[in-house]
């Protein structure tokens, strides 16, 4: 059965529900976006107040939904195309594009403007330019048509830390920076392990992926070169003074299993087992990062543990 007719769902006269529209949000890339967002919120100097830095995180997570929202509502003629994308809510039936351009853009527009006034204006300049990248620079204009679309629109994934610290700091620092650069070269070895085993639903709809347009194997060589570059990028905020010794072993530790899974999809390169070697580096990339950012707020957290002993100590 063709991909574009397994889910052609028929709307009721109740219209689509809040879960369809929560999946229009993405909430499992979200989910990373929030907690990379709440680290920058945590590991920047100074404090913000517990209902500020609620409204902030939910202002990020708001705001990574409504790129979500607008991305499937301009990707909708080719999502329904694809079998990784078919299942969303447009190609099922259940939402309409429109609806979920209005949908976004309501979000995009609240979130931004909550943010800026109620925390302040450079975190919600930055989480404006996130979204205004993701749909304009990545999803309208790079993604289909050239194959570094995920290299470039790769920045729009990398923000919401930058915008985490600059809701607690107002403004940027080059800890946020280094923070934003794990993420940004984290990206294109990440999505190209999944783009080399989803490779012909990119080829079906005209995508200009890296292994459509240079092929797999030159795919794989770009995906080593990348890893290379993270591994020092990665291990780079412990010497800034933003990592201690457990992130500085973590870091070490997880990115040579990285580069080590890097190598094997270079070498790995027919059959299933290719396959098979490329979703492992998609799964593990996940857990790296994610690994990356938790040490980093375990750290902290353990660091205030201590000033707060500390302190009932001198009053005890």
């Amino acid at each position: 059965m063709a991909i574009e007719t397994q889910y052609q769902g028929i709307r009721d006269g109740a219209g689509p529900g809040v879960g369809d529209f929560i999946a229009l949000m993405k909430p499992r890339v979200m989910s990373l976006v929030v907690f990379t967002a709440l680290v920058g919120m945590m590991a920047a100097p100074g404090g913000l107040h517990p209902v500020l830095g609620f409204i902030a995180l939910l202002c990020i997570t708001v705001g990574a939904g409504a790129s979500g929202a607008l991305n499937m509502w301009y990707d909708a003629d080719i999502d329904r195309h694809m079998a990784r994308t078919a299942a969303r809510p447009i190609p099922r039936g259940v939402v309409t594009a429109e609806e979920a351009l209005m949908f976004g853009t309501v979000l995009s527009v609240t979130s931004v403007l909550t943010l800026g006034v109620l925390v302040n204006w450079v975190a919600g300049g930055l989480l404006a330019l996130t979204i205004g990248f993701y749909i304009f620079i990545y999803t309208m204009w790079l993604k289909r048509r050239t194959p570094q679309n995920i290299v470039i629109g790769g920045a729009a994934g990398a923000f919401p830390p930058m915008i985490g610290w600059a809701a607690v700091t107002g403004g940027v620092s080059v800890e946020s920076i280094v923070l934003f650069l794990i993420i940004f070269m984290w990206t294109p070895p990440h999505f190209w392990a999944l783009a080399l085993y989803r490779c012909r639903d990119y080829e079906r709809v005209g995508v200009p992926m890296l292994p459509v347009v240079a092929g797999p194997d030159e795919t794989r060589r770009q995906i080593v070169i990348y890893s290379i570059l993270l591994i020092p990028v990665g291990i780079s905020p412990y010497f800034i003074g933003l990592g201690g010794i457990s992130y500085l072993v973590t870091s070490s530790v997880l990115g040579a299993v990285f580069l080590w899974l890097a190598f094997k999809v270079y070498r790995t390169r027919e059959g299933r087992e290719a396959d098979r070697i490329a979703k492992q580096l998609f799964v593990f990339s996940i857990f790296y990062l994610f690994a990356l950012f938790a040490v980093l707020l375990g750290e902290k957290i353990a660091e205030w543990l201590v000033a707060l002993g500390a302190f009932k100590a001198i009053f005890a």
